[in-house]
């Protein structure tokens, strides 16, 4: 009995050993790193060298990827001192280098070239004196303009008209104060106008700019155009009556919203189990999600009640203050400047809540107030002055946007 049960002891224990073994090595298995090719040429033909690919690893150094190349501690050094005013002080981990070698038996190194993005590149050449160059590849842009209809997200909507998505997130950012995204639906209409940038007039390399568009929401045309009111002011977009589309405040302090409570003079408390003021409404999310000031302003305060949690309240300016409650992690102090859209926060449950939720509080000239049903004030309206040379500009941009959308949606 006892020599069957040690049988089968060993049995088990070689089993869990070979298993044990098995996971073991998994874990360490280390794919070798494939080297980043460039985009083009370099104005070299590589049939004349010995060319060899690679990529910045880590602790790379220009001197590093020098001495990797038969080139002495003396040499690479010297290469370092004539080049340092010409080249980056750093290099940029998993960007691809090239080095071009002579075809000869000692494979000289005949020239490197360290491209840290898909415009700019780094030249080292070696072959009569030692110097160093940087060279940016000709941009051109492109512009282009369509119209179609929602289908899904907008990004995959995008990507199934074989455009760019990126170009979703610069349509989300103009639009954040103005269209709820979530409430738009299969068949709404838009149309923008955009460029696209081309590396040597062939090569995309991602959309550069918006020019402008519409969408369909809630039963109207939701434009938008690019207007800079001073020389040197900053770029704002505005409707075709120049109306910004940017609020002096975010609709709400989370990218995705889910409202579990609003703002009410007499709401059963959860946890006090008892009718009282709701000062605030709460926007349920998972724990650690990215909460934002509504506005830029100053800390004003920021820590902890019993019944606030871990909080901050943010002074806007002489007439608005925001607060939010119960977040598991604090990530800004009191005294701090933050900028409309800063993350302060993390949503938690401290204090007293009964779940996850950030409780965005609003106070207008000291008296707390409903967000969601007072009018606020827009950042930047177009001066009057200014108008005569917005509507000029944007004139043939509205034609250029609603020809295409007429061109596309005539038969439907």
């Amino acid at each position: 009995m006892i020599r069957r049960l040690l049988k089968i002891f060993g049995a088990l224990c070689l089993f869990l050993l070979l298993f044990s073994c098995k996971d073991a090595q998994e874990d360490y298995v280390i794919e070798p790193m494939e080297p980043r090719k460039p985009i083009v040429d370099f104005g070299f033909n590589f049939d004349d060298y010995n060319v060899q690919f690679d990529t910045i690893r880590s602790q790379d150094t220009f001197e590093r990827i020098l001495k990797k190349q038969n080139l002495g501690n003396h040499k690479a050094a010297e290469i370092i001192a004539k080049i340092k005013d010409s080249m980056p002080t750093s290099v940029r981990f998993m960007r691809p280098y090239i080095c071009l070698r002579s075809k000869d038996k000692y494979h000289k190194l005949q020239y490197l070239i360290y491209q840290p993005n898909r415009i700019d590149y780094y030249l080292v050449d070696l072959t009569d004196s030692i110097i160093g160059h940087k060279k940016s590849r000709p941009l051109t842009f492109k512009t282009k303009t369509i119209a179609g209809e929602l289908d899904g997200s907008l990004s995959s909507t995008l990507r199934n008209m074989k455009v760019d998505p990126s170009l979703s997130n610069k349509l989300l950012k103009v639009y954040a104060w103005s269209i709820d995204f979530f409430k738009l639906k299969k068949g709404d209409k838009f149309a923008v106008s955009f460029t696209e940038r081309y590396i040597n007039d062939t090569i995309f390399d991602g959309v550069d700019s918006l020019r402008c568009a519409f969408f369909e929401y809630k039963g109207s045309k939701i434009y938008a155009f690019p207007f800079q009111q001073e020389r040197k002011g900053r770029i704002d977009y505005y409707d075709e009556n120049g109306k910004a589309l940017k609020n002096f405040f975010l609709k709400a302090p989370l990218k995705y919203i889910h409202i579990t409570s609003r703002f009410s003079r007499s709401r059963f408390h959860p946890v006090q189990l008892r009718w009282k003021a709701h000062n605030g409404t709460d926007y349920a999310a998972p724990t650690g999600t990215p909460i934002m000031t509504t506005a830029t302003g100053v800390v004003e305060q920021a820590g902890y009640t019993a019944g606030n949690g871990n909080f901050v309240k943010v002074k806007h300016d002489r007439t608005y203050s925001t607060q939010y409650l119960h977040m598991s992690r604090i990530l800004v102090r009191r005294g701090q400047h933050v900028k409309q859209g800063d993350v302060i926060g993390k949503v938690g449950s401290t204090g007293l809540a009964t779940g996850p939720h950030v409780c965005y509080r609003f106070w207008k000239n000291g008296v707390q107030v409903d967000p969601l049903r007072i009018s606020l004030p827009n950042a930047q309206p177009m001066e009057g002055r200014n108008l005569p040379r917005f509507k000029e500009l944007m004139r043939p941009l509205k034609r250029e946007l609603d020809s295409v959308a007429d061109l596309k949606f005539r038969n439907k």
